[in-house]
This record gives structure tokens, C-alpha cells and sequence, in this order.
């Protein structure tokens, strides 16, 4: 009895002084209204809700909650859009003060202290490097001089497959694109592969799948204010040797460039041809050039290799494989594709970058794909300065959220938005709907982001997962390799850039032998 008397003694003083805190507060700090939020738990805020895979906790919420929420992971206020409106109203109507992004502990150690494109802080910088990526690095010019790399890639990512159906072996089909866009990117990058043999490519794999990993990995230093610098989870040990794996990796090939444009030079060498440059090459022209508008450092160099690793190695595989993956349990559908891509190109050549505007079907699935599977579920976003928007308090400093896996499910601009129909794409003659694309125009479809910091890769990751995606459809077969079923298993795995929980197991059959 005694101790009954006492809790209940203790529950009516921790009733009071909350009450006199909140009434405190009331009168003396100013009244912020903010959007709907669930109840908070002390130190950790709402973090007990977002679970294992975000982009799904917070779908959930908002259909409690509604499309526009604000929670508190830890310490950190964010904001969560989970509609195409809502997400217009930050990417566009209100995006001058949304153009930071956060800076985390794993991208202060892997991008140099920020010194890359991806994170870097909204300013002359970052303006520089856009104007930069949009002109030269990921132009149309720059990408039209390396096409034959991508062709070549391609056609040895067929040949490989050729060659391991004729064994009867049964492939991990993420793990070969993935080796392929790697290939691609190196050699656009730097005029080579770093996977010359087996050991090289699966330690470049195996960096690009630690960035991704150690990107996404939730750190308890970024969100709880007393563990700031702390490093309870280790991960700041997994930074450094992450870090300095890679900078090992690229100072090597950045050495071997710099000794051979001093060799050429003083052999008379004439400029080098911009047909034949790579980006590592604009990259250490702009540095060593006295007149331009900002001069790179080394850092800035080595930070910007490893964005467009980490950006286009995995996402293209991911989302070729996913693709892969609806059309091996939508067999009509597969069907379908093949039948266009045999009548555009036949089967006496293999198909091109070049025939992918005469493919309108082909490009429905891939957008389709990107609606369903967006390889970047989250876009991550940092208001700059106070600012109220749809009638709410945003104070400065707030993380934001727009949730485009939730977007891409909107069922007000969606019909039947969880099935997977690429004819959504198609006009009633068979045309492609050209006028609902993905570079960031239609706010309820924008895999790539929007507006300034959308992503500047987007046609190079287009034109390789739409020519690698035909090429699969148009050379093989596809046999579910799990031993129980002839469907692909579609459950999303943890990660940044929204992998599958189980890699696609499958064994290629030739169809087209031998290959053109």
C-alpha cells in the first residue's frame, strides 16, 4: 500500500512539472506550428518508427498522418513529403530554401570534408561544378564521344552471359551489371577498368557497395546530440578505412594519368583531341588551368570520381535488375518487349543506344520500373533559413525528406499504383507519352529529383539501362534459379539506393545463337 501511495506521489509531481514546463514554455517561447506528428519517446524522437527501411515506415505514417508530417529523428527536426503535392510545394515552390543538403559523419570522411558535387554545401562551388557537370563532364557532346565505351561494355556483358549459358551456369545477375556499369564508368572516367582481373573487380565492388551501405547506415552520432562524438557503433573506424581504401585506389590512377600527359608533352604532343579525353582528363585540365573560373583541388577531383561511382555504378544495376525481375514474373509483358526490339533491330545485329527512340515500350517499362523502384527512395534535402510553407513554422535547419517511393504509389495521379503496368506509359496508338518523363518535370514521378539538385547524370543512366535492358530481353531466355518457384521474389532489401533483398538468381538460355 505504502508503495502504491508513493508511485502515485511521483506520477502527480511528474504531472505538475510537465504541466508548469509546457505552461513555462507557452509564455515565454514563441508558438510553432508545425505539421501533424506522432507522439515523440524521449532522446530518440520518433526513430522507434522508422524501422529498418524508412521510405516504408514513412509511407505508413503519412497514411495515418497524412501526405505531410514532421517527426524527430533524435535530436534532428525533419519534415516528410509523401505526396506529389507535397513534394512540389518543397522541390519547386519553395525550393530556394531547400538547395542545402545535411552534412553526416560518412559523408565528411568519404567525400573529403565535402569537397565532391553531391553533398556539397549550396553556393559558388556547387553552382560551378553543375554549370561544369551540365556543360562538359555530362554533356551531351561528352557523352556522344564515349558512346563506343558503353557499346563495347554492353556487347562484352552479352558475350559473358553467352558464354555462361552455354554451360548451363546460373548467374547473379546483379552482381554481372553491376560489374559492367562499373566497367563503364571507369573507363568513361579514366580510360580504363579497375577490374581487370577478378580480385580488382570484386575490390571495386566491393568499395561502391560499402559507400552505398555506409551512406544509408543509420549513425547514432548524426541524430543523438550527447553521442555526437562518440563512436558507440564503430562505424567512424569503417569511415577511415573506406576512405582510405579508395583514395589508395585513385591517387594510383590519378599519378598514372598525370606521368602520361607529362610524357606527351614533352614529346611535342599536340593537344589532346576532346574526342579522346575522358573526365578524369576535363577534370586536371580545369585544375591546371590558370584562367578558370574556379580551380579544382586534388580533393575536389578525387571527391567528384567517387560521386560518380557511388551514383552510377549501383543505381543502373539496381534498377536493370529490378526491371529484369517484374518482367520475368509478367511473361506477356516480356513477350511484348522482345516482340518490338526483334522488329525495330531484328536479330541478325544487336540492339543500340541508337534504337532505343524507335523502342517506346522498352522505355515504358524502364520509366515503369523507376516508379515502382526508385533507386534513390529518399531525397534528402536542408532548409537554409526560416520559412513557412502550406501554413506551417519551418525553422532553419530542418531536415527534409520526400519520400519518392511513396510519390511514385500516389494514388491520386496513379491507377491501380502497386501493380506494375508500363502501358501507363503508352499512348492508345502505341506511341510513347513522351510529355510524362523523369528528369524532375512531373512531381509525381521524379526517381532522379528535381530542380537545381536533381540528379546531372540522368541521360547517361537512361541510355545504359535502356540499351543493357534490351540487349538482356533481346538475347536470352530468363530461368528463376531458387529451385521452388518461376517467379522472382520483389522484396526490397536495406540500403541507400533501394536493393533487393535476395540478389536474382537466373539461368540465361540463348536465344539468338550465336550471338550477332
Amino acid at each position: 500500500m505504502a508503495d502504491l501511495q508513493s508511485y502515485s506521489i511521483l506520477f502527480l509531481i511528474w504531472l505538475i512539472s510537465t504541466l508548469l514546463v509546457r505552461a513555462i514554455f507557452s509564455k515565454f517561447w514563441p508558438t510553432i506550428h508545425r505539421p501533424p506528428s506522432p507522439l515523440a519517446l524521449p532522446i530518440i524522437g520518433h526513430l522507434h518508427l522508422v524501422g529498418p527501411i524508412p521510405h516504408q515506415a514513412l509511407y505508413k505514417l503519412s497514411n495515418r498522418y497524412g501526405p505531410l508530417i514532421n517527426i524527430f529523428l533524435g535530436s534532428v527536426p525533419c519534415l516528410v513529403a509523401n505526396s506529389a503535392d507535397t513534394a512540389k510545394e518543397f522541390l519547386k515552390t519553395h525550393e530556394l530554401f531547400f538547395s542545402s543538403r545535411p552534412q553526416s559523419a560518412a559523408v565528411h570522411h568519404l567525400t573529403y570534408g565535402s569537397a565532391d558535387f553531391s553533398f556539397a554545401p549550396y553556393g559558388p562551388y556547387w553552382k560551378f561544378m553543375k554549370k561544369l557537370c551540365m556543360s562538359e563532364l555530362l554533356g551531351g557532346q561528352t557523352l556522344e564521344n564515349l558512346s563506343p565505351i558503353r557499346r563495347e561494355e554492353i556487347r562484352e556483358f552479352l558475350h559473358s552471359i553467352f558464354r555462361k549459358s552455354n554451360s548451363g551456369e546460373a548467374v547473379d545477375v546483379g552482381r554481372e551489371l553491376v560489374r559492367l556499369t562499373n566497367n563503364i564508368i571507369s573507363r568513361m572516367t579514366m580510360s580504363k577498368r579497375c577490374s581487370e582481373t577478378e580480385n580488382e573487380a570484386e575490390e571495386v565492388r566491393v568499395l561502391v557497395q560499402e559507400v552505398a551501405e555506409l551512406t544509408g547506415k543509420f549513425n547514432l552520432s548524426d541524430y543523438i546530440w550527447f553521442c555526437r562524438n562518440l563512436d558507440l557503433q564503430g562505424l567512424g573506424k569503417r569511415y577511415k578505412d573506406l576512405h582510405r581504401r579508395f583514395d589508395e585506389m585513385v591517387e594510383k590512377i590519378i599519378e598514372k594519368k598525370e606521368k602520361k600527359r607529362l610524357e606527351k608533352m614533352g614529346h611535342g604532343g599536340d593537344e589532346q583531341d576532346s574526342t579522346t579525353k575522358d573526365l578524369l582528363d576535363i577534370l586536371l585540365d580545369i585544375s591546371e588551368d590558370e584562367n578558370a573560373e574556379m580551380r579544382l583541388t586534388r580533393e575536389n577531383i578525387k571527391a567528384f570520381i567517387l560521386d560518380i561511382f557511388a551514383a552510377g555504378t549501383d543505381t543502373s544495376a539496381v534498377t536493370t535488375e529490378w526491371a529484369l525481375a517484374e518482367l520475368i514474373n509478367n511473361p506477356i509483358m516480356f513477350e511484348k518487349a522482345r516482340g518490338e526490339i526483334d522488329s525495330v533491330v531484328g536479330k541478325n545485329r544487336l540492339v543500340e543506344e541508337s534504337d532505343i527512340p524507335k523502342l517506346p515500350y522498352l522505355q515504358a517499362i524502364v520509366k515503369e520500373t523507376l516508379r515502382l523502384h526508385p533507386t534513390g527512395p529518399l531525397i534528402v534535402r536542408e532548409s537554409t533559413e526560416d520559412c513557412k510553407v502550406q501554413g506551417y513554422d519551418i525553422p532553419a535547419k530542418t531536415r527534409l525528406l520526400v519520400n519518392v517511393w511513396a510519390v511514385g504509389r500516389d494514388p491520386k495521379y496513379w491507377d491501380n499504383p502497386l501493380e506494375f503496368q508500363p502501358e501507363r506509359f503508352m499512348n492508345e496508338d502505341g506511341s510513347s507519352r513522351s510529355s510524362l518523363d523523369v528528369r524532375g518535370q512531373h512531381f509525381h514521378l521524379i526517381p532522379f529529383g528535381s530542380g537545381r539538385r536533381g540528379c546531372p547524370g540522368t541521360t547517361l543512366a537512361m541510355q545504359v539501362v535502356q540499351t543493357t535492358l534490351a540487349g538482356i530481353i533481346q538475347c536470352f531466355e530468363w530461368k528463376v534459379s531458387n529451385g521452388e518457384s518461376l517467379i522472382a521474389d520483389m522484396t526490397e532489401g536495406t540500403g541507400i539506393t533501394l536493393p533487393r533483398a535476395h540478389p536474382l538468381v537466373c539461368i540465361p538460355v540463348a536465344r539468338l545463337n550465336p550471338l550477332p
